[in-house]
């Protein structure tokens, strides 16, 4: 009889190996499958024991190498044949990463199923560029939107920025002029500040900023690519503030 084995919903955090859990390379390091998003760094896949089997299933807007519903079927067989998987997300599962999708399939079909959480690419991205999302100052309310979802003109994101509020969009390059154009119809004013994090927690991280009207035109002149997040909010502008200070200091 074959025992069914186990999937493992985890989160491979921004980017950088060292930001993982130490559950996820523990488990990372075990397993004998591995199915991993397209965002997945190198550097966390090579944390994988030798001779796990590696399989893609990465992504984009134009492209899926498999659509949802065949990952959820991949990882059903494989467990069902009695093999352990590990499922890696980048960020975390359970945020804008289908996790919630794939444990429903799993449980369905009487398969195991455990998650283990990541940093999320908005704290991994904050942190790296030392933006901080609250701030007393500043924002006591933080919202995370997706940009390329289905039907985003009519999306209500009316109260989700302004006066004492973050917003950090997901998956809004290709989407940033439409995000731009409502954000500002829904009331915000066009110089509010933005920062765009593009490859955070990663060597090549840029960190963008500049207001909200502007924010299509950073984006093609920059040549902006994922992994990228969008930062909206009196918080995006508090870094520069903080090495202005500093400098000034330093000089006097």
């Amino acid at each position: 009889m074959i025992t069914v084995g186990t999937v493992y919903l985890v989160g491979a955090g921004p980017g950088a190996a060292d930001l993982l859990t130490l559950r996820a390379a523990r488990l990372l390091g075990a397993a004998e499958l591995v199915v991993h998003d397209g965002l997945v760094d190198p550097e966390v896949l090579a944390i994988a024991r030798p001779g796990a089997r590696l399989v893609s299933v990465a992504k984009s807007r134009a492209r899926h190498t498999l659509p949802q519903h065949e990952i959820n079927a991949l990882l059903v067989r494989e467990a069902l044949a009695g093999r352990d998987v590990v499922r890696l997300k980048g960020g975390d599962p359970l945020v804008f990463g289908r996790g919630g999708e794939e444990a429903e399939a799993c449980r369905a079909a009487g398969v195991p199923v455990e998650i283990v959480p990541g940093v999320t690419s908005a704290l991994g991205a904050a942190a790296a560029a030392q933006i901080p999302l609250t701030h007393r100052d500043a924002a006591s309310i933080v919202s995370f939107v997706a940009g390329q979802c289905k039907g985003l003109t009519e999306q209500n994101w009316a109260g989700l920025a302004g006066k004492g509020r973050t917003l950090v969009i997901y998956m809004g390059v290709k989407t940033a002029p439409r995000i731009a154009e409502k954000l500002m119809a829904d009331g915000l004013t066009p110089d509010v500040p933005i920062a765009v994090v593009e490859n955070a927690a990663r060597p090549a991280m840029r960190v963008l900023r500049g207001p909200l009207a502007g924010l299509a035109q950073l984006v093609e002149r920059e040549r902006v690519k994922s992994p990228a997040l969008i930062i909206i909010g009196d918080v995006a502008a508090r870094e520069d503030a903080a090495l202005a200070q500093f400098a000034l200091e330093a000089h006097s």
